[in-house]
């Protein structure tokens, strides 16, 4: 523990003193102040709070010694899009594409899709991300493109292009990994727009299948009991409302940790379901 803390006395010491000498870059050169970014980019990330000024600061730094550390720009950028600052936060985002169109593209995309609600621009994001990768799927903040093109199409309400690319990122990773490593909400996603399209028995087909992956979710119980409450199965989908209100009391329902998800249900949904299944 005392090394530790010595260490860790040691690196606020190193971060202190390049600060005051920050503007003294002319007698190091390109790949010393290249290797210096990464160095301040990394002290920004791991020993101060992301947004904070000495974050904000040693990120900037980082920039100044290599203006093309895409990387730098993006993290320069997070604390404005977590904020809802979007005019601040996409010309410094806009500049890592510009900068590494293969890392950040993609990632743009995802942020313009969830954060933004901008279907159409995410769709051109993701639409570049393929052109720069032939022949390979790319999986922006963990997603394949094929899945966020399948999100931002059915908000257009163009769902037949969705559910087309739902079940292209569905098969592809149930041939290549298995079932059981499709994320469990594409079945709920493509279930919603089965409903939609009124193909009843196909999406209880996906619906057991998230279950099957996910059993305590409120998302699968509530649809079912909504396609049974529909088809007038109603002591069926009396069951299954009461086991969706219990699991969404326990917190199992989809969310995102910063905003509202995608067909994201609430308790007033499933109270609203329950009363007509009721009557």
């Amino acid at each position: 523990m005392e090394r530790l803390l010595k260490f860790c006395h040691s690196l606020f010491l190193l971060v202190v003193v390049s600060c005051q000498n920050k503007n003294d870059y002319s007698k190091y050169s390109i790949t010393e102040k290249k290797q210096m970014s990464i160095r301040y980019l990394e002290n920004g990330e791991q020993n101060f709070y992301q947004g904070s000024p000495k974050n904000m600061e040693l990120i900037e730094m980082s920039i100044q010694l290599d203006s093309n550390n895409a990387a730098a720009w993006r993290e320069l950028s997070v604390p404005y899009l977590k904020r809802g600052l979007p005019h601040e936060w996409k010309p410094l985002f806009d500049k890592a594409v510009e900068i590494d169109p293969l890392a950040w593209q993609g990632w743009r995309g995802y942020l313009k899709l969830f954060f933004y609600r901008d279907y159409e621009s995410a769709i051109d994001d993701f639409n570049a991300t393929d052109t720069l990768t032939p022949n390979f799927i790319d999986y922006p903040q963990g997603m394949s493109v094929d899945y966020l093109r399948a999100l931002a199409y059915s908000q257009l309400n163009k769902d037949t292009i969705a559910l087309e690319y739902l079940t292209k990122y569905i098969d592809e990773v149930t041939v290549k990994s298995g079932e059981d490593w499709v994320d469990v909400y594409a079945f709920i996603h493509r279930a919603i727009i089965l409903i939609k399209l009124q193909d009843y028995e196909n999406a209880i087909i996906d619906l057991e299948r998230h279950l099957k992956y996910y059993s305590s979710s409120s998302d699968g119980y509530y649809h079912l009991a909504y396609i049974n409450f529909i088809l007038d199965r109603s002591e069926i989908a009396n069951t299954q409302i009461k086991l969706a209100k219990s699991l969404f009391q326990k917190g199992y329902y989809m969310h995102h940790p910063y905003v509202e998800h995608f067909g994201q249900i609430y308790l007033s949904d499933v109270d609203e379901l329950e009363s007509k299944i009721l009557r």
